[in-house]
């Protein structure tokens, strides 16, 4: 077998297996990075994991009295990045200033005009409690059955709802805790992880890297500890060298966080000194190669010796992970948003048709401000303030020529937007879109992520050395971002 060639340098990865930059990051600057383990570092068949999440929920529902046995999982009928009206009831999708593009009453999709006249005048505000946002993959299970269950109370058949649709999400919230909580979804996965696991060799080999360029690894996951050490060994050690497992890799490893208030306030920390979970007072310092329970990020900051922007912390979770780590502590921030991959895809499928609809929309864009100024100059001919050569009839008719030649144009625009509209979930679209604009979930992505990726092991292809640059910010007004509508030809 010959030796590798330190001089060959590879290929870029494919764009769904690229890092992308919303604040420039220098990564030969940090000195620490922490991960989080659920959908970060192991990342979970979403549509078994989800389903098995409900299959408990609902056990324990049935258990109270509640009649939703009958019930069954559709992996396909919610999407993270949605957010509950829990006041009316409805899943909905937000764009960036949040407004509500789309939006479903339990589980039917509001037509246009009911869905215009229910939120005319609502702006998504997410600190109005009657907002939930769907941040991560745990909550797709928690947002079907609460869809579900919407429609049941609508007709009458949940005698136990004493209150509204409010009272109604809380039910099913509290439930999917206790579920989680009650620890049976996890000894599942814990003994079938096959099932649930997506294994990426690619992984390690990144974390591996970074640890041999001198950054301090740190794992710091809400996950208790037979949790952790079982799925961290499962996907990590078969792909890392002999003699060596997952817990060589890291500086520091912490479980039971309790983020975000890991983030926000300074909890006791504990040594795990068994498998079992058995716990002791922690004392300083803290050592590599030991395990520890709760605690928080300022104690983190006097383990590694660091702080602020020295540190970068990578998880799934738009609030819990990267929003409170960058507003309070001030570390840097990246987010994993498997999805990417997806809808990459599908857009790069979608090209030829995209461009199609963007070469009608400005013509479109075109006849419609011919339309105008011909509207314009009919009303200042009645109006007395233009002699034109032409006659009226002769204007109205130029009118009625540029309307048709609009309405054709919708036409062949119709089927391209409908296709546009589909890619992703045939239901919401794409994570990362909402309509023409950014959705609710990409603003707070761009807001509090330094930096997104679709999986951890993408860094592989970055190198720890490297310094990612953000690309220009672009605005309405800088060159071509509009057709020109002046132009007739």
């Amino acid at each position: 077998m010959s030796k590798p060639d330190p001089f060959a340098i590879p290929e870029p990865p494919a764009p769904p297996r690229q890092i992308f930059v919303n604040r420039t990051l220098n990564l030969r600057r940090l000195q620490a990075i922490g991960y989080d383990m659920d959908y970060t570092l192991v990342h979970y068949h979403v549509h078994a994991w989800e389903a098995r999440a409900f299959h408990y929920m609902q056990q324990r529902m049935v258990q109270q009295g509640w009649p939703v046995g009958h019930l069954t999982f559709d992996a396909e009928a919610v999407i993270r990045g949605l957010i509950i009206d829990t006041e009316l009831g409805n899943l909905i999708k937000v764009n960036r200033f949040g407004y509500v593009k789309r939006a479903q009453h339990g589980t039917r999709l509001l037509d246009y005009e009911t869905q215009r006249r229910t939120y005319a005048r609502t702006v998504v505000d997410l600190a109005d409690s009657r907002w939930v946002f769907l941040n991560t993959f745990f909550s797709v299970s928690e947002a079907h059955m609460y869809a579900l269950m919407v429609d049941m109370l609508d007709a009458g058949e949940l005698p136990l709802a004493r209150g509204g649709y409010d009272d109604l999400y809380k039910t099913v919230r509290d439930n999917l805790d206790a579920a989680h909580m009650e620890g049976q979804l996890k000894a599942d996965i814990m003994a079938d992880p096959e099932s649930y696991v997506a294994l990426d060799p690619d992984t390690p080999l990144a974390l591996l890297d970074q640890r041999d360029a001198g950054k301090k690894l740190m794992l710091i996951t809400n996950s208790g500890w037979e949790f952790t050490r079982r799925m961290m060994a499962y996907a990590f050690d078969r792909f890392l060298p002999a003699g060596t497992t997952w817990r060589d890799l890291f500086e520091l490893v912490i479980v039971s966080a309790r983020k975000p208030a890991f983030f926000l306030e300074r909890a006791q920390l504990f040594e795990v000194v068994s498998d079992d979970e058995l716990l002791r007072p922690a004392s300083l310092p803290l050592e590599k190669g030991r395990i520890y329970f709760g605690g928080s990020a300022s104690l983190v900051e006097e383990a590694v010796g660091c702080s602020g922007g020295d540190i970068l912390y990578v998880g799934d979770h738009v609030y819990g992970d990267v929003h409170v780590s960058k507003s309070v502590r001030r570390w840097r921030t990246g987010l994993i948003v498997r999805e990417l991959e997806g809808e990459l895809e599908a857009l790069q499928g979608f090209r030829a048709e995209q461009g199609e609809l963007t070469r009608l929309m400005e013509e479109k864009v075109r006849q419609e401000y011919r339309m105008s100024q011909l509207r314009l100059n009919r009303e200042r001919f009645l109006a007395g303030r233009a002699d034109f050569e032409v006659e009226l009839p002769t204007l109205d008719a130029e009118i009625a020529r540029v309307r048709e030649g609009i309405v054709a144009i919708d036409e062949q625009i119709r089927p391209l937007a409908l296709g546009s509209q589909l890619l992703g979930s045939p239901r919401w679209g794409l994570l990362m879109r909402s309509g023409n604009d950014k959705s609710y979930f990409a603003r707070q992505m761009e807001r509090h992520a330094d930096i997104y990726t679709s999986r951890v092991s993408n860094f592989l292809f970055e190198t720890p050395f490297v310094y990612l640059r953000s690309h220009r910010g672009s605005l309405p007004h800088d060159g071509g971002a509009l057709p020109n509508p002046h132009n007739t030809d």
